[in-house]
């Protein structure tokens, strides 16, 4: 069994800035895809980022060029970088991995970090 636990979520101000990480309890070389997921109030959970394990990534429309999701073998850990933060990016993020070239509800998932952004 492989546990993801994420870490360095919080309250920012718009325009402010984070990074998400996500560490896993056994090497995440074996995921062949690793990503980010958030659900807001009242929303579904949507996904965010990810990342193969050929480095290849897609981001959702809403953050493409505030977001960039990157993956480090060695520490086993996969990240979030945001940027330009908007009071709708406020969620709670979840990483997940999953052994396919997609994240399916089968693969595994950490128990979520809140992000919240004030205006």
């Amino acid at each position: 069994q492989v546990q993801l636990v994420e870490s360095g979520g919080g309250l920012v101000q718009a325009g402010g800035s984070l990074r998400l990480s996500c560490a896993a309890s056994r090497s995440i070389f074996m995921f062949n895809t690793m990503g980010w997921y958030r659900q807001a109030p009242g929303k579904q959970r949507e996904l965010v980022a990810a990342i193969r394990s050929g480095s290849s990534t897609n981001y959702a429309d809403s953050v493409k060029g505030r977001f960039t999701i990157s993956r480090d073998d060695a520490k086993n850990t996969v990240y979030l970088q945001m940027s330009s933060l908007k009071p709708e990016d406020t969620a709670v993020y979840y990483c997940a991995a999953d052994l396919f070239v997609s994240i399916t509800p089968n693969g595994y998932w950490g128990q979520g970090t809140q992000v919240t952004v004030s205006s």
